[in-house]
């Protein structure tokens, strides 16, 4: 999903100052103590106040950058050049800006009425898009609705995007549930919506489920979900739709390979628990503790093979041990500088790129939403790196909260640019650390409990 995303490139402008003595200031024998050379020092500010900072700044980019006809996220946004892509709707992302815009009504950075506007623009954007079995693409038209294909084989229905917009309707569904008769229409909109999905089209019958189907080429990708990495949530809607749900064997022979998924390794002495997909005994990207448990809440989750929360705590934690012994001495990698997942990157050639960074996988560039969006699992160390970046200034922090990427490494290169699927996680995770919001919402979804019993789940 991530690993495959187009990347975009563009050049960082460089700023200089003249200090040609014909055309400077005249000669001042008392100069004040700052100069235009002198690096700006960003004062640290209290922890809770940096949060507000983030959360408000990350929530401008499912409000003020969103897509202007649907209201919904966009694939990216590019300050430098805003009109690229922008009538790119991401699935996923938009997902996540449904739990950002409640992230705004709560923290008052619009009104409730502006925030039901914009949640009901969406919704009435994707009942009207392209749908294939009930799942949407991974990328649609935000003026026409109609599907933007994401390969050539890719141009119908991602079970997996429609899963991460999916844990943000029931999220939508159970804030307003009990509300006004505006907002009841909007939760009940939310509610039908997602169970129109039709999770058991995409297993092929088998026990199983599969990634993507096109009405051109059917399941010829085949690509199957399986493994840890970020799409244990489709099981478990999957699982939970009352009209087209899967069966349980698709999670415990499929995803779960009867068992196998249990790992005994232990980097740093900090056991997986899982087989992280793709062999990295060292942990996938961390995005892989986010997407899933934005709204599924992992405190108390368990089932047969894992304790869940264990298993994000210690996939953060070996993620920052991992920066913190720095086995290519890359520069400023340490306690307050870490965070590896996917993200845009660093071409050799110091073109912008994007991969899916992780141990075994890194090029020196750091990914803020990594150990942001790893608050509830690892707060002293997600709060210092966040103090880090803040203290970077405008060098890291621009008009949509912290830049997608930067590599100390090669003089702070910054990718200047932002992805839907990235600042989502920062301000709905941080929110989840502050007050358990979402975590909250999704889990008292009657539907979602009967999901996760019929898997076999404690919680």
């Amino acid at each position: 999903m991530k690993q495959v995303l187009l990347y975009m490139f563009f050049a960082i402008a460089v700023f200089s100052c003249s200090n040609d003595p014909g055309t400077g200031e005249p000669f001042d024998p008392d100069p004040p103590s700052g100069t235009d050379d002198d690096p700006v020092v960003v004062e640290p500010i209290p922890d809770v106040e940096l949060m507000d900072l983030i959360q408000e700044k990350t929530f401008k980019y499912f409000w003020d950058f969103a897509n202007t006809n649907s209201g919904a996220a966009r694939e990216r946004y590019h300050p430098d050049n805003p009109s690229l892509n922008e009538n790119v709707v991401t699935t996923g992302g938009s997902g996540f800006g449904l739990m950002a815009i409640l992230v705004g009504i709560e923290r008052g950075y619009v009104s409730r009425a502006e925030g039901v506007a914009r949640l009901s623009q969406i919704l009435e954007f994707f009942e009207n898009a392209d749908r294939f079995h009930g799942a949407w693409p991974h990328w649609i038209d935000g003026n026409t609705g109609s599907v933007l294909p994401f390969s050539e084989q890719d141009n119908g229905g991602d079970i997996l995007e429609t899963a991460f917009f999916v844990q943000g309707l029931i999220c939508v569904k159970e804030y307003f549930k009990n509300g006004t008769e505006e907002e009841m229409v909007l939760a009940n909109k939310a509610d039908v919506l997602w169970k129109g999905v039709e999770w058991n089209w995409y297993t092929q019958g088998q026990n199983a489920l599969y990634w993507h189907w096109s009405p051109n080429h059917g399941f010829a990708i085949n690509l199957e979900l399986k493994g840890y990495n970020e799409t244990l949530i489709a099981f478990i809607l999957g699982a939970a739709s009352p009209d087209y749900p899967i069966p349980a064997e698709a999670y415990h022979e499929g995803w779960a390979a009867n068992g196998n998924i249990v790992s005994s390794d232990m980097p740093y002495g900090i056991p997986l628990y899982v087989e992280h997909a793709g062999g990295s005994n060292y942990g996938g990207p961390l995005f892989w503790a986010h997407y899933s448990y934005l709204g599924l809440d992992p405190r108390n989750l368990s089932d047969q093979y894992a304790n869940y929360w264990n298993v994000n705590v210690n996939h953060s934690q070996v993620n920052y041990e991992y920066c913190v012994n720095n086995p290519q001495n890359y520069a400023d990698y340490g306690p307050d500088c870490w965070g590896l997942t996917a993200s845009y990157t660093r071409n050799d050639d110091g073109s912008r790129g994007y991969s899916a960074h992780k141990p075994g996988n890194d090029p020196g560039v750091i990914s803020p939403t990594a150990a942001v969006s790893s608050i509830p699992y690892t707060p002293e160390e997600s709060l210092a790196a966040m103090h880090f970046f803040h203290s970077k200034g405008e060098t890291l922090m621009g008009p949509a909260g912290f830049y997608d990427a930067f590599s100390p490494e090669y003089d702070y290169w910054v990718a200047e640019a932002y992805l839907a699927i990235d600042q989502g996680p920062q301000i709905i995770m941080i929110e989840n650390y502050r007050t358990g919001l979402f975590w909250d919402l999704f889990m008292q979804n009657e539907d979602v409990r009967n999901g996760l019993d019929i898997l076999g789940f404690s919680y």
